[in-house]
């Protein structure tokens, strides 16, 4: 059943690789435990400990604050198709803003889109398999691309003012820093 490695294998980097959905989970010690689905071709492994993805604008901003303050993250990727599986990546994670020194670098791993606000950097400390047997089979049709024609529409000055509406704080109060640190 259930396996733990203290790294990202080649075999699960390839099926990293081939999933179009994963999960971030985080939680400062007092807030809500917050679990967002992430797709897009979002997400890199740079090497067997260390991940990134690239987070776009949305309705919250919940892990960007959990992060700052408690920088605990756990991604979890499922099989919706062939041989049954989840995995989940727990580690430390930091949020690199547009200003940030690092940002240039890791945004250019992605390929770039509209609405981009902050890449997490996990450093993967667990890897653990668990069997996925009651995890049933879904069909991948096609991205949406509604949030990406949304964020164009808005173009940086609408974003800009989204954020300071929407993602300044998380439910819970907690600052994102995202209008300090992308102004």
């Amino acid at each position: 059943m259930g396996q733990q490695y203290s790294e990202i294998s080649s075999k699960l980097k390839q099926f990293i690789e081939d999933q179009k959905l994963f999960f971030v989970g985080t939680a400062t010690t007092d807030s809500r435990v917050n679990i967002s689905p992430k797709g897009m071709d979002s997400l890199k492994v740079l090497n067997s400990n260390r991940v990134i993805w690239l987070n776009v604008t949305g309705s919250g901003n919940e892990t960007s604050a959990h992060i700052q303050e408690n920088n605990r993250m756990t991604i979890m990727f499922a099989a919706f198709e062939g041989k049954p599986m989840i995995l989940r990546l727990y580690g430390n994670a930091k949020v690199v803003h547009k200003n940030d020194p690092e940002w240039k670098e890791l945004f250019s791993l992605f390929q770039p889109i509209t609405g981009a606000r902050q890449v997490f950097d996990l450093t993967v400390d667990l890897v653990q398999t668990s069997c996925g047997m009651a995890v049933p089979f879904f069909d991948y049709v096609e991205e949406r691309e509604q949030l990406k024609n949304w964020a164009i529409k808005q173009g940086d000055d609408g974003l800009r003012k989204y954020w300071k509406k929407k993602n300044r704080e998380s439910l819970d109060g907690k600052p994102t820093n995202i209008m300090s640190k992308n102004t």
